[in-house]
């Protein structure tokens, strides 16, 4: 995978802000590759910084997606920032 991308996906996912989210699809775009989502989600649920807040990124349709530390600790989260 090109850590550029990954670089670029990080730095985009850093700078959300508490309470709000972004898809998959939406962080891919922002990073410079829109069809890249996929990618994104393969490079979240590998990152393990808790200073990148993966759990703010979801799927395109609202679904909640997944996270390395369960869907239901992602949902608890999310709540907690008021996010869903």
């Amino acid at each position: 995978m090109d850590s550029y991308f990954k670089q670029k996906v990080y730095s985009v996912v850093s700078n959300i802000p508490k309470g709000k989210t972004l898809s998959y699809k939406e962080v891919a775009a922002m990073a410079g590759s829109p069809k890249a989502y996929r990618a994104v989600g393969n490079i979240l649920n590998k990152n393990r910084n808790s200073k990148i807040p993966c759990h703010r990124v979801i799927n395109s349709n609202g679904n909640i997606g997944g996270y390395f530390k369960g869907i239901k600790e992602k949902m608890r989260i999310l709540k907690k920032e008021r996010a869903i």
